[in-house]
């Protein structure tokens, strides 16, 4: 009797370290896939700080913006306009876009409003960002662009836009704003409905730009 049920602890034993290692391996897949999002590559000055568009993670990306711009990093940020509407302002008794929500936080952080340049045509993607801003860059005479995202979104911002810069003589740089703000961590972000819009989300339209640009 003593040495069947010894037979059966030890079995019992491995099923739960099995389970365990199961799980640990599925964490550590989850983390990794977040993680492989998530790109920095920042750089000291440029000419201008890009603030790319995003509703939901509107005050993480104006924040770190106007970090960067308390840390002289560029005398200038540019918005973009996504041609989409937030909600009733009591106070100017309309729905503002989200780049003029984005403008007024800026200089609510101090920003002088003369120091942020809205580019006026709507954009609907961020590779329509891309072509936009390259187009207002070379207008401008632009040789540094600091784009600021959310972490989740960097990787592909940045692939879209060396992409659609080629060629051009500027140099794209990247400053993605550190999870735990308004998206979750990569150690959690399954545990999140906005992570699994996500990060999934990301790799979907990852596919989707391999496809339609033929990249």
């Amino acid at each position: 009797m003593n040495v069947s049920f010894g037979i059966w602890r030890r079995g019992y034993a491995s099923k739960i370290l099995y389970v365990f290692l199961l799980l640990i391996s599925l964490w550590f897949i989850l983390w990794l896939a977040a993680r492989l999002l998530i790109v920095n590559d920042p750089v000291e000055r440029a000419d201008a700080i890009v603030v790319l568009s995003g509703s939901s993670t509107l005050i993480e990306r104006t924040h770190h913006a106007a970090e960067l711009y308390a840390h002289h990093r560029s005398p200038t940020i540019l918005l973009t306009n996504d041609n989409r509407q937030g909600g009733w302002s009591t106070f100017e008794q309309r729905n503002p876009f989200f780049y003029e929500r984005a403008r007024s936080e800026l200089t609510s952080l101090g920003v002088p409003d003369e120091h942020i340049a809205v580019i006026g045509t709507p954009v609907y993607s961020t590779w329509e960002e891309a072509v936009v801003l390259r187009d207002y860059a070379k207008t401008h005479r632009l040789r540094t662009i600091l784009l600021v995202t959310s972490g989740y979104h960097s990787r592909r911002a940045l692939w879209t836009f060396k992409t659609v810069f080629r060629g051009e003589n500027i140099d794209v740089k990247i400053d993605g704003v550190d999870t735990g703000i308004q998206t979750p961590s990569p150690s959690v972000w399954w545990l999140h409905l906005k992570g699994w819009q996500m990060v999934p989300g990301e790799y979907l339209k990852f596919a989707y730009y391999l496809v339609r640009y033929h990249i």
